[in-house]
């Protein structure tokens, strides 16, 4: 009998990739060995360095026709430029398209891709309450029931999804809130969450069992998804200059979810050193290093773990941990 795999994908980022290239990547990881793809929903990239924002739904659909593994929107916002039952209709035609490899990830969104449509931004607890209250349009839709809404929030006319897979696809929220992620485990199936430290992602998980179990599930059952990022490359110096230059935002220790514009990061940016995305992104030009930090939120419980290096030289990458990073993991 086979031994079991870790469960590693590839992080498609659709704010640093054209959208043909981001698709070919996602061929380029899956025979390297990654099990998937996560790729976000952006309106626009963090900087205006990065350089593309293409349109998740188009970019997953491509995805899913050239491989055969899981693919999933971690996250997207049904609150501000969506409404929910777009994407409920959205996610229930990819997982008819393609039974069994859709999963549906929500956020309570960023300013950077949701203001631009220039309706209110609010704070925090009414995006989290936005957000649960879509999670329930789209759960209903999902039933395959007539559904109306009348809610806080959200208007719904009585309809239907009229196409719609055998099963739905699961939800999951992305949340690095330890409250969000209580609700989370008793409204969804799965949480996604970024990588900051082993004892952060425990602590966060553990809030969603307890919200599951309030529910009645069986936390085992559900997901626990972490996006790592990560700077790797041959040259140890090359691997701390593309984190500054290709990824800055993640040297920066505040919620950006306020910020509007790619320009405001960019001057935020000029600040970033090497040293700042210490505890936030490991930077390293050895594999082995990764896989031990890797390993350290599989340990902690993660059922499936999404990576995404900073480095333009994608394949490169990819090659590399394919070959002696993936294998050495342990579910």
């Amino acid at each position: 009998m086979a031994a079991a795999k870790a469960r590693v994908g590839y992080a498609a980022m659709l704010e640093r990739f054209a959208p043909a290239e981001a698709v070919q990547l996602a061929v380029d990881a899956e025979d390297a060995g990654f099990d998937g793809i996560m790729a976000d929903d952006h309106f626009q990239p963090w900087t205006p360095h990065q350089g593309q924002a293409g349109f998740v739904w188009n970019v997953m659909t491509a995805m899913a026709e050239r491989t055969r593994g899981g693919v999933g929107v971690g996250a997207t916002c049904p609150s501000f430029r969506w409404h929910p039952a777009v994407v409920a209709q959205a996610a229930a035609t990819l997982e008819s398209m393609y039974p069994g490899r859709h999963w549906l990830g929500i956020g309570s969104g960023e300013a950077i891709s949701e203001h631009v449509v220039g309706g209110y931004w609010p704070e925090a607890p009414q995006r989290i309450a936005r957000m649960f209250e879509a999670i329930e349009i789209i759960q209903k839709l999902f039933s395959g029931r007539d559904v109306r809404h009348d809610g806080r929030f959200f208007t719904l006319e009585r309809t239907r999804l009229w196409t719609r897979p055998a099963t739905p696809p699961p939800i999951y929220v992305a949340t690095s809130g330890p409250v969000t992620a209580r609700r989370a485990g008793a409204a969804c199936d799965g949480i996604i969450t970024v990588a900051t430290s082993r004892e952060k992602v425990a602590a966060l998980f553990g809030r969603f069992d307890e919200g599951a179990r309030s529910a009645g599930k069986d936390p085992d059952t559900l997901a626990k998804v972490v996006q790592v990022h990560l700077s790797w490359a041959p040259d140890e110096d090359e691997a701390a200059a593309q984190a500054v230059r290709e990824w800055p935002n993640g040297a920066m220790r505040f919620s950006k979810a306020d910020v509007r514009s790619p320009h405001d990061i960019e001057q935020m940016a000029r600040l970033v050193r090497p040293e700042h995305f210490q505890g936030q992104l490991l930077i390293s030009a050895d594999p082995d290093e990764h896989r031990r930090e890797i390993q350290r939120y599989l340990d902690a419980g993660a059922t499936h773990v999404y990576l995404h290096n900073v480095g333009t030289d994608q394949r490169a990458w990819l090659k590399v941990f394919g070959r002696e990073v993936l294998p050495r993991l342990s579910p």
